[in-house]
């Protein structure tokens, strides 16, 4: 990470994964569940959805609706949240291909 000093303040320039440079576990899947989330969110609001008909068309409770919408869901897998969205009417589409480095790293692409 590249560091520098503002006006005596010292700035470090982030990795683009806000999660990776707070040295959370798992930083890449936080990073597209996040995503998935904001989408799942503007699919709502762009269907005029209440939480519960958003949950009933997601096949998921109210209650966990609503704690998505807090930031809340550690407790949804990635595969899920795709799911909900592909019920909001949304296309997702995986690409696979080699990686340029020895390990290769998940990448959420939005249109």
């Amino acid at each position: 990470m590249k560091t520098r000093r503002i006006e005596g303040v010292e700035v470090h320039r982030g990795s683009g994964n806000v999660f990776a440079d707070l040295g959370l576990p798992d930083a890449e899947k936080l990073k597209i569940k996040t995503g998935l989330v904001i989408e799942i969110r503007k699919a709502m609001k762009s269907l005029g959805l209440t939480q519960q008909e958003a949950a009933k068309r997601m096949g998921i409770t109210q209650p966990r609706v609503s704690g998505m919408m807090r930031g809340d869901f550690t407790n949804l897998s990635e595969r899920k949240l795709m799911d909900c969205l592909t019920r909001l009417g949304y296309d997702i589409e995986i690409t696979v291909r080699p990686a340029k480095a020895e390990t290769g790293h998940l990448m959420l692409a939005l249109a």
